[in-house]
């Protein structure tokens, strides 16, 4: 089983597509760049990205295999565009809840969302986690895991933060769903 997890995590996928030009500004050619209709374990509708993405030439999605069997995997999406990452989709497995940290997220002054056990979200991310089995003591490990979105250039309208909470509801059941959580 741990070979198999070993060779899950160096694996790697990576699609490159030719990008669709639709538009032409001052003699440039400006859009995004066309991804796959469904990306990331194939939770996610690429209509529902296009608000986080900027105009380019060529998008990038790579993914590990979505396999959490032990205390800190994890396994994580991205989604470049021109090579810097636009769109990243991440679950790692804790074995206590107390290790489910988002302090890094204060500073962005988080609102709740409801999404799995407990959610926030701020104005370019969102965070969930879902309990695959509690812990029976406080020393005694359960299953935890903590999932997040990130969009990396700061939308200029509220509509990509009003699209984060039904996509981490998405990443939420599909998660419940391949590791078999309530």
């Amino acid at each position: 089983m741990r070979q198999l997890r070993d060779i899950a995590a160096t694996a790697a996928t990576f699609i490159v597509l030719i990008p669709v030009m639709t538009g032409c500004s001052g003699g440039e050619d400006k859009a995004i760049p066309s991804i796959p209709a469904r990306i990331c374990w194939d939770v996610f509708a690429s209509r529902d990205l296009t608000h986080f993405l900027p105009t380019g030439e060529k998008a990038t999605v790579s993914s590990r295999p979505f396999v959490l069997v032990e205390d800190l995997d994890s396994t994580t999406c991205s989604l470049d565009i021109d090579g810097r990452t636009q769109f990243q989709a991440t679950a790692k497995y804790e074995d206590f809840e107390r290790g489910i940290d988002w302090t890094s997220y204060e500073k962005a002054d988080p609102d709740p969302m409801d999404a799995g056990e407990k959610g926030i979200i701020w104005y370019n991310g969102a965070a969930s986690y879902i309990i695959c089995e509690p812990s029976k003591t406080p020393s005694t490990p359960g299953k935890y895991i903590d999932l997040r979105l990130n969009t990396f250039a700061p939308p200029e309208d509220e509509k990509p933060r009003k699209a984060l909470p039904a996509m981490m509801r998405q990443f939420v059941a599909f998660a419940q769903r391949k590791l078999n959580c309530k």
